[in-house]
């Protein structure tokens, strides 16, 4: 399915740089787009989406963004989760890749029309770009039809990985009940992989007790986890000409795994259960067997400590998190908080401490 990235160096290319024109200069391999909006760091315009945004619990904090051209993404933080630093989400199925490009409904028949004069219209003759125009009046731009225009649409400009779409066919004509959709299409499973590779999670609120800088060999070393949390969702939708679709991912807290960053630790690694509370889901290390005790004195180094957050991704196909979960299923998601710990022999700590134990 997936074309060479040299594809996108044979873009058509484009006579002159119209206002509402996606440009491509031959040779390239850069799509510019020209009053629309590429990346979720820009931005756009955007219509009323109405119900398009998710229902939120009370005093929970949202953040917006966009992707695409039209797609809206909000995100949805309960207060308990709020404190908590946070960071991009990262799956833990390694295999996993978010959507590289795909269609979005863009134009009327007639608004096609004039952005193809407009951004073709001087291409040099027999040229891809010359082509390409002759090719889309042949079919009269589908004047008179019922449906739209969809054009090729991709996450941000880095343009790293190959998109499976042609260049032949950067966009494709879409009627109002398609009986052979494109599989490049957006639909609600694509918004929901864009908006969970947009979702910002909170990284673990554990404490060493110790602190990091206090370890000692043989001595027993507490994971608190300072704080609760709560669940996490995001939105995708894309409200535009008539094509209304959403998807919401949710994300769960289930398990808090602890990674001593050696192998003379006892135990090397160990996972806590996150429990429903009151207030948030969170872990009771008191008690646990698994706290870790180190056997092995760090030396002049250190030990990079990890603690990492599963947290179980499902999506509905629409703006409700609460609606019912669809197939096929979204990789787990991982949120990770990483220190670098010392620890010494309690003998060489007495010693610096000139305390005399003989």
């Amino acid at each position: 399915m997936r074309a060479a990235v040299g594809a996108l160096r044979s873009r058509p290319a484009v006579g002159t740089a119209a206002a509402v024109s996606l440009v491509v200069l031959l040779g390239t391999g850069s799509p510019a787009y020209a009053d629309e909006t590429t990346g979720g760091d820009q931005t756009t315009t955007q219509p009323d989406t109405g119900s398009g945004q998710p229902e939120t619990d009370s005093g929970a904090e949202s953040g917006s963004g966009s992707i695409g051209a039209h797609i809206r993404l909000n995100q949805s933080t309960p207060p308990s989760s709020r404190s908590a630093a946070t960071a991009t989400a990262t799956s833990a199925d390694p295999d996993w890749e978010p959507p590289v490009c795909w269609y979005e409904p863009m134009y009327t028949p007639e608004e096609y029309e004039e952005f193809i004069k407009g951004a073709y219209g001087g291409a040099p003759g027999g040229s891809p770009a010359e082509g390409y125009a002759q090719k889309r009046e042949k079919e009269k731009y589908h004047k008179g039809d019922e449906g739209l225009w969809w054009q090729v649409q991709f996450p941000d400009e880095t343009y790293d990985r190959a998109c499976p779409v042609t260049t032949e066919n950067w966009e494709i004509w879409v009627p109002p009940a398609d009986p052979q959709p494109d599989p490049n299409k957006v639909t609600p499973e694509v918004l929901s992989q864009l908006a969970l590779n947009s979702t910002k999670l909170p990284t673990p609120p554990v404490e060493l007790r110790p602190r990091a800088d206090r370890l000692l060999v043989n001595l027993g070393t507490r994971v608190a986890f300072e704080g609760d949390l709560d669940r996490v969702w995001t939105t995708a939708s894309l409200d535009y000409k008539g094509v209304q679709l959403a998807a919401t991912t949710v994300a769960t807290p289930v398990a808090l795994k602890v990674d001593a960053g050696t192998a003379d630790a006892d135990p090397r690694s160990c996972t806590y259960d996150l429990v429903k509370g009151k207030d948030g889901y969170t872990a009771d290390s008191e008690d646990a067997g698994c706290n870790v005790t180190y056997l092995r004195a760090s030396g002049d180094g250190t030990y990079p400590f990890k603690a990492s957050i599963t947290w179980q991704v499902t999506w509905t196909d629409s703006a409700d998190p609460d609606g019912p979960p669809r197939q096929p299923g979204l990789p787990d998601g991982l949120s990770t908080f990483e220190q670098d710990v010392t620890v010494k022999e309690a003998q060489a700590v007495n010693r610096a401490s000139g305390v005399n134990r003989g």
